[in-house]
């Protein structure tokens, strides 16, 4: 008898002590932040107080905020490395297609994801062209071109084609070291019409064409990298306009002060989400951080602070006045009917199946 309870009492003792280890473990994965990569300045900013603030204290689970400048050059090397240390990233949507395509992110299916702000499915909440296998865009955002009053005495410009105008608005021009949006602009500026700009880039005449617009002001521009500079740029009078995001533009008028003027002519409206890097160890809380990323709430949150649109229908009404400034934020979006008249939504399609290509050629062309 004493032998069987001494079994007995070993038994116990091994039965708790693995209770002990797996709810130890359970702690240090729960424990463990989330590494979320986003695109810095005044956007990440506004996702931090739009959801993130949110999402941990509702959760528990920590967010240390890193920035990139986008692609999939990073995530790439660290899913074939098998050394995967992002665990959640914001994207353009060119690169969540493709970035799912290649395996490189985890599937999200659309049935997983939260309803709307009114019950509605989230496969009939999110408009058409903003769902991907690997999950879905959140915002919409626009590349624009803006300028300082100050430095623009005189006529001002209002047209693509003034971006591109050296002789009547002289000085240096700012734009983002990339073919995405540039080689629309240049077609734009060249009097393509709007609906006919990838038809054009989907020949071999159509994208020299783009290249030799451009050339025309290659000389006078001041290539950036990350969102935050070309207000601080226009700010120092470094260039006398610059393309750019047109949240950040939005939040150097509101929030600084500065004497910027958007031209929405000819701007690419484009969209953005989460995804989740294959292969992350943290992959069950950043599942929960991107359901709870996508539902109309936090999508609006993040309009609540810069003015980029939320791609949930449901969440258009959640959105009123900046949450610290009370400016009214419906005139400011990129999809308002005022400022996309003459929109061009970004073909992700054709991004996704020539990015490769206009990236070389980009290269070479800024190499000569």
């Amino acid at each position: 008898m004493k032998w069987k309870n001494k079994c007995k009492t070993a038994f116990y003792l091994i039965v708790l002590t693995a209770l002990a280890i797996l709810t130890a473990s359970r702690a240090v994965a729960n424990d463990r932040p989330l590494t979320v990569v986003s695109w810095g300045g005044s956007y990440a900013r506004a996702c931090v107080k739009g959801y993130h603030e949110a999402f941990t204290a509702e959760t528990g689970i920590k967010i240390n905020l890193e920035d990139y400048n986008g692609g999939l050059a990073q995530i790439r090397a660290q899913v074939e490395s098998g050394n995967v240390h992002w665990d959640v990233v914001d994207m353009e949507i060119p690169d969540m297609v493709r970035g799912c395509d290649e395996g490189l992110l985890e599937p999200i299916p659309v049935k997983s994801l939260p309803a709307g702000a009114d019950g509605t499915p989230a496969a009939q909440d999110f408009p058409l062209g903003t769902m991907t296998d690997c999950g879905p865009a959140t915002i919409f955002y626009s590349t624009v071109y803006a300028y300082n009053e100050k430095n623009i005495p005189g006529e001002k410009p209002t047209t693509m084609a003034d971006f591109f105008d050296l002789e009547k608005f002289p000085g240096r021009r700012g734009m983002r070291r990339t073919p995405l949006a540039n080689l629309e602009f240049a077609l734009i500026a060249d009097g393509v019409p709007l609906n006919k700009v990838y038809p054009t880039l989907n020949t071999p005449e159509g994208v020299d064409r783009a290249f030799r617009k451009l050339d025309t002001i290659k000389d006078h521009i001041v290539w950036w990298e990350a969102g935050a500079q070309p207000p601080q740029m226009l700010a120092d009078g470094e260039v006398v306009m610059s393309t750019a995001y047109n949240g950040r533009i939005f939040n150097a008028q509101v929030l600084e002060n500065q004497p910027f003027v958007i031209v929405w002519d000819g701007q690419i409206l484009d969209t953005g989400g989460l995804v989740i890097v294959a292969g992350t160890r943290n992959l069950e809380a950043a599942k929960k951080f991107l359901h709870f990323s996508a539902t109309a709430k936090a999508i609006a949150g993040v309009g609540r602070y810069i003015a980029y649109s939320p791609t949930r229908i449901s969440a258009e009404a959640l959105i009123s006045t900046h949450a610290e400034k009370g400016v009214d934020m419906n005139p400011h979006m990129p999809n308002n009917p005022q400022n996309s008249k003459r929109a061009l939504r970004n073909s992700w399609e054709w991004w996704s199946d020539h990015i490769d290509e206009m990236n070389e050629r980009f290269s070479a062309w800024l190499a000569q």
